[in-house]
């Protein structure tokens, strides 16, 4: 099979446009062909008066290995055309037919977010049977519990956008794509079984698939009763409060049991902690156990919200609206005078605002999705980012910053946000063009803000006491003229900031070595974006196949690679 890259067409071009423009471009004929797929299609707006669809495509000769291999000669000079990888994933071992015959523990799962299920799935389909706790709840009755917060203001401190089946990602975007380097194409194993389990057969060829929150409840249902299906068990309600640990000498020690808050003790010599970047509760107790980890930089901000045919316009031109294009989004970064990075995250297209908190008193905010993206606003955090040293707690200058620190920062910020709301979990925000001009919003204009339980005007720079520490809002402040001059509109004085945006990812790392371990701990295996080795859905997913693949080398005895 070979692969044809930066085939580019017309935005309006035929239905056997990309075939006819393939056979063009290589000078071969129609009867010459076995096969064609689009492997990916991109957009390149950077002329909006001429949007292009890039096509990389691959296809199979008529003539086999031969034909193709003459082709490759034929057209050595075009750096476009070359053979297609391999991206088929395979497994490295599966476990004997008599394997779970032993008396040995199972290997668990702590955390049932992307990279908990995709460990559990990969160790399901090597027959290996995971144990998966989960401290949530079953992905329907959590979204009850989610909407409780949403419409009532009622907080479900165990059952929210943060905790339960599916992880964060269910209630955002379903984003499905990542810049991570992808060697072995473990993004396509993920794709693979997203799709098999209900996802859009899309998500495989647009250069930007995302699912949608509703779409990722079904989705996620079904991956569970595949992991069941092969063995594994997934059991809900399961918090883990403690770790049973050997002392091995020369500062390691060896995991042997876990501790759930109903006090059930769990015997367990191979367990992947798959935590939510949100599990603070569980960091404190691993630290307290001491388990390594380490302060890492991580950012904070707010959601802006805009009109999205402001975006679609900026972004699209005279084409906005065109169906092919849908909903437009967009990516920002500025690097401030004060030496602060400040960047749009999580951009959700066509979407909403969302309460993201699980403590109660506190408020936090997200961004998500349905897979239409049709709602009237688009929104994305607009964030700066933090070094240790700049969230420390003990007042120090020098020496190594408290892993929970991060923790302390983030609780602050959000329990100012919801005094800063009125309590009920409302959120403060503010109106652009008064933050630009330093005084308090008292209402909101053209922009209705999307979140609830609902909003307050007010000033998310309030002297003496701003929801941001000072550097970062006049990073802000600076940022915002900057991303108008890249996206006209943005800083539309009617677009709404909504306060605070502060789990942007975690704020701590799980220290693992090579083989998977924690630095520490043998038989713990940090894992996901908790542990701080990934942010998003698809680098978690893969996260959680490779460090499957890494409890399965031990229980199998297979060297590593």
């Amino acid at each position: 099979m070979l692969r044809l890259t930066e085939l580019r067409l017309p935005l309006d071009h035929p239905a056997d446009g990309v075939q006819a423009t393939l056979l063009a471009r290589l000078g071969l004929d129609a009867a010459g062909l076995k096969s064609v797929t689009v492997f990916k299609r991109g957009i390149d707006a950077r002329k909006k008066t001429a949007v292009v669809l890039t096509y990389t495509v691959d296809f199979e000769l008529a003539g086999g290995p031969d034909a193709e291999a003459a082709l490759l000669a034929r057209c050595a000079a075009d750096r476009q055309l070359r053979p297609a990888p391999d991206m088929g994933y395979r497994f490295i071992a599966r476990a004997p037919a008599d394997f779970n015959a032993a008396q040995r523990p199972r290997p668990v799962v702590v955390g049932f977010g992307p990279c908990g299920i995709f460990a559990a799935l990969v160790l399901a389909q090597m027959g290996l049977r995971p144990l998966v706790l989960e401290r949530g709840r079953p992905v329907r009755e959590r979204t009850r519990d989610t909407w409780g917060l949403w419409r009532r203001g009622v907080l479900d401190a165990e059952s929210n956008v943060q905790f339960g089946e599916g992880g964060a990602g269910t209630f955002s975007d379903g984003k499905l794509w990542s810049q991570i380097s992808d060697p072995r194409h473990l993004t396509r194993k993920v794709i693979a079984e997203f799709i098999k389990a209900g996802a859009p057969a899309e998500i495989a060829w647009v250069a930007k698939p995302h699912i949608g929150t509703f779409r990722l409840v079904g989705v996620v249902e079904k991956m569970r009763a595949e992991i069941e299906s092969l063995g594994g068990e997934v059991r809900f309600g399961a918090r883990v409060t403690d770790l049973h640990l050997e002392s091995t000498g020369e500062a390691q020690q060896r995991l042997r049991g876990l501790v759930l808050a109903s006090g059930e003790q769990i015997d367990a010599d191979h367990v992947v902690l798959a935590l939510g970047h949100s599990a603070r509760d569980t960091f404190a107790a691993l630290h307290a156990r001491g388990v390594f980890m380490e302060a890492k930089p991580f950012a904070v901000g707010w959601r802006i919200e805009h009109p999205q045919g402001v975006i679609d316009r900026a972004r699209w031109g005279p084409n906005a609206g065109h169906p092919l294009l849908g909903s437009a989004d967009y990516k920002l970064v500025h690097q401030a005078a004060n030496g602060r990075a400040v960047y749009s995250f999580c951009m959700c297209p066509g979407g909403t605002v969302v309460a993201a908190t699980s403590e109660p008193g506190r408020v936090a905010t997200n961004g998500m999705s349905q897979y239409s993206r049709n709602e009237r606003n688009a929104n994305a955090g607009l964030v700066v980012g933090l070094a240790p040293a700049d969230y420390r707690q003990d007042g120090r200058t020098d020496g190594p910053v408290h892993p929970l620190d991060g923790i302390a920062f983030q609780r602050a910020l959000e329990s100012r946000a919801f005094e800063l709301g009125g309590g009920g979990y409302r959120a403060p925000g503010q109106r652009v063009g008064d933050f630009l001009q330093g005084v308090a919003s008292t209402a909101f204009g053209s922009v209705p803000p999307s979140y609830q339980p609902g909003v307050t005007p007010t000033d998310l720079a309030a002297p003496g006491a701003p929801s941001l520490p000072g550097f970062a809002i006049d990073a802000l402040r600076a940022a915002l003229p900057m991303f108008d001059a890249q996206i006209k509109g943005f800083a539309l004085p009617d677009a709404v900031l909504t306060g605070v945006e502060t789990r942007t990812s975690s704020p701590l790392r799980i220290t693992r070595g090579r083989d998977g371990h924690s630095v520490n701990v043998r038989g713990l295996y940090p894992a996901g974006e908790g542990a701080g080795y990934a942010g998003g859905i698809m680098s978690a997913g893969v996260d959680g196949i490779e460090v499957a693949e890494a409890v399965a080398r031990e229980l199998l005895g297979i060297a590593p690679t």
